[in-house]
């Protein structure tokens, strides 16, 4: 136990060292000129005049007011503890003690992360299943049949070289003009992300039995079908699950990079109007919220993958 915790905990001290290190020299042009409307006398000059020296050396100069780069109210680069601080008032504070929360109403607060949370999940689970299925399909496809090898897998892989970023206002645009709104759009940029994956691992699973037990199967006479439930899907589980962790995480990005044009909830919505009104504390909670989501679902992978394979009678 301790062989697994210490490392970690080592690696997390070393980050939140270096962030509370980075804040001060991110944040000490704002401090100095807060400093200088109050009245103190501060080192580099007029504020026009610091934007061109060394953040560091306006630290080092100015000692006394470095540390306030840690509490300021927008900063540039928010301090761990002032995350933490907005996580904590998004999430447990505006459900328990807000009157919009949960405890109040009986429903999540439309200010919360957690009702965010909810929204984007809700979209990256639908986009993750499409793109998921779409994707064994497609690797089905590709391994039986020399043709759709030949055209639809450099295809999938071009796919994948259009910038997200663009392609996702197009998509959002285009479903407006057909009247669909809502979560399907989402779901189905989610789903772009998803699928390449899970064809790159169906399609290596499918291929992983060695020509030995192809022969054993036409051996016995089996048909392609059976060949395919009976030899290519068992074996193919190991690399149908690492793409899974690997699609459903893909799928999270999608459906957060999809809320960013939508602006109607969700954690890229949330983040988008943190960014509009300088509340970079909001944004880093979001990301924190995003993380902690995207981590729940490759640990839910995990546990179906074990789970399976536990049932196929595989030691997981």
């Amino acid at each position: 136990m301790r062989r697994t915790v210490l490392p970690v905990l080592a690696v997390v001290l070393a980050i939140l060292a270096l962030w509370y290190v980075a804040a001060i020299p991110m944040n000490i042009r704002e401090v100095l000129t807060e400093a200088e409307r109050a009245g103190a006398e501060v080192w580099g000059g007029t504020a026009p005049e610091r934007q061109d020296r060394s953040a560091w050396a306006l630290v080092v100069r100015n000692p006394d007011l470095a540390p306030a780069g840690w509490s300021q109210e927008r900063p540039r680069l928010p301090a761990p503890h002032q995350v933490v601080r907005e996580l904590y008032a998004s999430t447990i504070g505006e459900e328990v003690f807000g009157r919009r929360g949960f405890v109040q109403t009986g429903e999540f607060s439309n200010r919360s992360l957690i009702y965010h949370a909810g929204v984007t999940l809700g979209a990256t689970l639908v986009g993750f299943l499409i793109g998921a299925a779409a994707g064994v399909l497609l690797a089905v496809g590709i391994v039986h049949n020399r043709a759709m090898d030949m055209s639809v897998m450099p295809w999938a892989v071009i796919s994948q070289t259009i910038p997200i970023v663009a392609l996702a206002p197009m998509i959002i645009v285009v479903l407006n003009s057909m009247g669909v709104q809502g979560l399907l759009p989402k779901a189905i940029i989610s789903a772009y992300l998803s699928f390449f994956p899970v064809v790159v691992g169906m399609v290596k699973g499918l291929r992983a039995p060695d020509q030995m037990q192809l022969d054993l199967m036409h051996t016995w006479s089996a048909s392609g079908g059976e060949t395919l439930r009976k030899l290519r899907l068992p074996a193919s589980v190991p690399y149908l699950f690492a793409s899974l962790k690997i699609a459903i995480a893909a799928s999270l990005v999608g459906t957060i990079v999809g809320e960013l044009p939508v602006q109607r909830g969700g954690l890229g919505a949330r983040m988008l109007a943190g960014s509009y009104y300088g509340q970079t504390a909001q944004i880093w909670a979001a990301l924190f919220m995003a993380a902690i989501l995207a981590a729940l679902l490759v640990w839910l992978m995990g546990w179906l993958e074990r789970r399976t394979l536990r049932a196929m009678g595989v030691p997981a």
